[in-house]
């Protein structure tokens, strides 16, 4: 995780602005005789500055009122001029960093009448030029801090977002993750469990049709592991998300076959461009897969019809998949997760999907525009 640049170390700003407070006025008193000769008072309260910086992240309302203080004290003494304001103006700016506005205008307020008093008492116009002076660049430090406080806002405002877009790309990738896993688990396991109430029941009127039930069930099981494996594989991050060769129209066959051995007839009929983009194809499997699981593991039915349509249009049409069976229906009964994954998965690519009850058995009908397919890619 990236962490955004906070400065130079506290105790680095302290000492830097303490040596050059310190040396500074040693340096400058020496050419201010008529000014208090520098005595450890003197000393403490050029530390004292840079010592309260110390607080601008802990108690950053101290900080600045302790700063002017201690500036005032060793200008009201009588000591000689020099850098001693130094802490004072970084006490200004971490003020104004920090958010405390109401109090760094009380203090810059309050330095800026000093400024203006003690030239109104000199009388002279040189005075009030550089009391004015002063003032302008007590309100440019407060701007100053006002910059830097805005600016944290808004880096830690992108900090916010990435990290809200990266939550959220996690939880899609985990509520995929899921879909796949249900898909495929459930499926195959579905599909083992029917064929093995075949296989024990051929085993004793038809024992000729045990073997050839076994081995769909060793199929099934191989197709499983596969799948698992795979997911598993992305689960310790050295696989990516879908296979080289996904789920796609082509494979659709495959599905009606696993169901027939089921003992469901199913009539497929495919009406589609075999170019369409992998997502589509991998949604379009996906329900059906998940639409004939359901139909074999709780419908009760012995046909089921799978179409899949295209429909023309302007900027590239619609695909309709229909999955129709004569079976009992599920009118009144709750949603689980099999239909939910199937419409996150039309949600996804800006589709919809509905489930409709027959007379008898029931519909799961998917409506995926390929007008959206085709913006995503122009934008990509």
């Amino acid at each position: 995780m990236q962490h955004r640049f906070r400065g130079p170390p506290t105790v680095v700003i302290v000492a830097v602005v303490a040596v050059i407070q310190v040396a500074g006025t040693v340096f400058a008193s020496a050419r201010q005789p008529d000014h208090r000769p520098l005595d450890v008072l003197a000393f403490a309260l050029l530390l004292l500055g840079p010592a309260t910086l110390s607080l601008r992240r802990r108690a950053p309302l101290l900080m600045l009122p302790v700063a002017a203080a201690a500036v005032a004290a060793y200008l009201a003494l009588g000591y000689a001029w020099g850098p001693v304001f130094l802490s004072l103006a970084l006490a200004i700016v971490f003020s104004a960093a920090a958010g405390k506005r109401w109090q760094t205008w009380m203090v810059v307020g309050a330095c800026a009448a000093v400024l203006i008093a003690m030239s109104l008492a000199a009388g002279d116009d040189a005075s009030l030029v550089r009391a004015l002076a002063g003032t302008s660049w007590l309100a440019i430090l407060v701007l100053l801090g006002e910059g830097i406080r805005l600016r944290g806002e808004r880096v830690a405002e992108r900090h916010r977002q990435r990290e809200a877009r990266e939550q959220a790309a996690r939880d899609e990738y985990r509520l995929t993750l899921a879909r796949d896993i249900h898909d495929v688990v459930a499926h195959s396991l579905s599909m083992i469990n029917v064929r093995a109430s075949v296989a024990l029941h051929l085993g004793d009127r038809d024992p000729d049709q045990f073997r050839p039930a076994l081995e769909a069930i060793k199929s099934a099981s191989k197709e499983s592991l596969d799948g698992v494996r795979q997911l598993l594989g992305v689960l310790r991050d050295d696989a990516p998300l879908a296979p080289a060769a996904g789920p796609s129209l082509a494979r659709l066959p495959e599905l009606a076959d696993n169901a027939r051995r089921a003992g469901l007839t199913v009539r497929m009929d495919i009406d589609a461009p075999q170019d369409l983009p992998d997502a589509i194809q991998e949604t379009v499997y996906r329900i059906v897969q998940e639409a004939l699981t359901n139909v074999v593991r709780h419908a009760g039915a012995r046909k089921a019809a799978v179409v899949v349509g295209w429909e023309p249009g302007s900027a590239g049409g619609r695909l309709t998949v229909s999955i129709d069976d004569d079976g009992g229906g599920a009118a009144g009964k709750p949603e689980g997760n099999g239909v939910k994954g199937m419409r996150e998965r039309a949600a996804r690519l800006g589709g919809t999907l509905d489930t409709i009850a027959l007379d008898p058995g029931w519909r799961v009908r998917a409506m995926l525009p390929l007008e959206f397919q085709a913006a995503g890619r122009a934008a990509s």
